[in-house]
């Protein structure tokens, strides 16, 4: 016997797929009559709706927009696959979007989404990374959450979005304490750009750190630019340029690492006996590495729990923290290691 659906019980009763609907949810507006015919033939059939029939019988979506900045950056397509089975496992299914960092792409991607009505949207990066909020970007993304919550993985000052956010703070702590315990005195760091807010809040912390230890601050040791292999090569090449180098160099995520280590390898040192190299993200590619990475790992399974969480019960309309902190892991591997005698 096939499976009943929606459209075979409105079929055999002589209503529309609506007025069973309307009967599923106790909907009054349905004469009596006809509500006795879809009762007793609900009951005929043991009739339990499918996902298709719920969707008829809810109006609440059950479909959240995910934007990711770049999902090349395996950042981002591992913090959507977390995105995508935590939803999966709640009833809810994900849209993703790559906005490529196109600020126009990213405004499209979300009016899109909103035009569609999905129960809430997820924004992994992108403008909400911004240290200073656009006024303009601001302004638009109010008009739109009036309808839909928007989660971001940054801020958005001024609006009302709910935040998830890596703890940076927690996470340069992590690194530097891992650093100054093996006696490295004097550490870099590569990588970034100083008006995205985590990478701010990391440079805040770092100086932080530097002093509470009575280590000096080096301008030439602190040097953005990007968040990828050429950045890291680049800038860790021009501090070999520039004069002593540091005993160890924190990356601002494994790409950039990977960059530093081929420069400190084309000068003819070691990793780690010469210079330790450590970074952010803890991606695939620290076990690719030679030797393997030192990294924050940023528990993306609970990440991504958290950011479903947030956008279904802010979809549902229940209060959660307007802002959410997930605490970061260090995981050391070969790529660290003491500082010999005469370094530092």
């Amino acid at each position: 016997m096939k499976n009943i659906t929606i459209y075979d019980i409105a079929r055999e009763a002589g209503v529309s797929a609506a007025t069973v609907s309307r009967v599923l949810t106790n909907n009054a507006n349905v004469r009596p009559e006809k509500k006795q015919k879809v009762q007793a033939l609900i009951e005929k059939y043991n009739f339990r709706p499918n996902a298709m029939a719920r969707s008829l019988t809810d109006t609440r979506s059950r479909v959240i927009g995910i934007i990711a900045a770049d999902v090349r950056n395996s950042y981002y397509s591992k913090v959507f696959v977390a995105c995508e089975m935590a939803a999966r496992e709640r009833g809810y299914m994900v849209i993703l979007c790559n906005s490529l960092g196109e600020t126009d792409l990213e405004l499209m991607q979300l009016e899109t989404l909103y035009e569609q009505r999905v129960g809430a949207v997820i924004q992994l990066g992108g403008r909400a990374d911004d240290l200073v909020s656009d006024t303009e970007y601001v302004e638009t993304i109010n008009q739109m959450t009036s309808n839909v919550p928007l989660v971001v993985t940054g801020k958005l000052d001024g609006t009302v979005c709910r935040q998830v956010q890596i703890d940076a703070g927690k996470a340069i702590d992590l690194l530097m304490d891992h650093l100054i315990g093996l006696g490295h005195k004097e550490i870099a760091l590569i990588g970034g750009r100083k008006d995205v807010l985590s990478t701010f809040e990391k440079l805040q912390g770092y100086r932080r750190i530097l002093k509470e230890h009575h280590l000096d601050y080096r301008e030439e040791y602190v040097r953005d630019g990007g968040y990828d292999y050429e950045t890291g090569y680049r800038q860790m090449n021009e501090l070999f340029a520039c004069g002593p180098v540091p005993t160890a160099v924190i990356a601002i995520n494994d790409y950039a690492a990977a960059g530093v280590m081929r420069s400190i390898v084309e000068h003819g040192l070691r990793i780690p006996e010469d210079i330790s190299v450590a970074s952010y993200d803890n991606t695939s590619l620290t076990e690719l590495l030679n030797p393997r990475l030192t990294s924050v790992d940023y528990h993306y399974e609970k990440f991504g729990e958290k950011l479903i969480e947030t956008a279904i019960a802010a979809a549902e309309g229940i209060e959660v923290p307007q802002l959410q902190l997930i605490a970061p892991e260090l995981i050391v591997r070969e790529s660290t290691a003491a500082v010999k005698n005469g370094q530092g």
